[in-house]
């Protein structure tokens, strides 16, 4: 495993499938720790298109860790009940006024991040649909700026997986992932 904190990935029922299980199997492939933590009663999640998948554990259960990174998947109705989530909301707004790394993706950028006015002045992407809601929306696969990450939707996740493990891990580690999926 990676020397790096671990990177926690909140998703609740409604989280895009492809996106979340994309996301966790490119950044365990990259041997990052990878912890998803459900913000539900229960770890078994019901994501999009009636895929079931097991969380590693409850948000409330989690001891407070130096995560790398936050990265948030979509999924409209996931991506609502995430921004109403005071603890996570919490532990947002917490790293994002330490300059700490946070991810987005699809819905997440508008319904979470911009929602709880997290994105102010920042550049950043989402799902077409959601674009709108962001404060400086940018019509791209992947936007960085400062802390923040985001990306437009299921069919960018590997893009965006690839970009956090660049900055996790730099341009090596982010080449032999993306040779091993075939990814030119």
């Amino acid at each position: 495993m990676s020397s790096q904190a671990p990177v926690l990935v909140p998703v609740a029922h409604g989280s895009e499938s492809l996106e979340t299980i994309t996301v966790v199997n490119l950044l365990r492939r990259a041997d990052l720790a990878v912890t998803m933590a459900s913000i539900e009663a229960t770890t078994l999640i019901d994501g999009t298109r009636g895929i079931r998948f097991m969380a590693d554990a409850r948000l409330a259960e989690l001891p407070p860790a130096p995560w790398s990174m936050l990265v948030l998947p979509g999924g409209a109705a996931a991506a609502d009940a995430l921004g109403r989530h005071p603890p996570l909301v919490a532990m947002l707004t917490a790293r994002r006024n330490a300059g700490l790394p946070i991810a987005a993706i699809c819905a997440a950028p508008a319904r979470v991040l911009a929602a709880n006015g997290l994105l102010e002045g920042r550049r950043a992407t989402g799902f077409p649909s959601f674009r709108a809601e962001l404060p400086i929306p940018v019509d791209a696969a992947v936007v960085r700026d400062g802390p923040f990450t985001t990306s437009q939707g299921p069919g960018t996740a590997i893009a965006f997986a690839l970009d956090l493990i660049d900055q996790l891990c730099g341009h090596s580690r982010r080449d032999d992932v993306a040779a091993g999926l075939l990814v030119r």
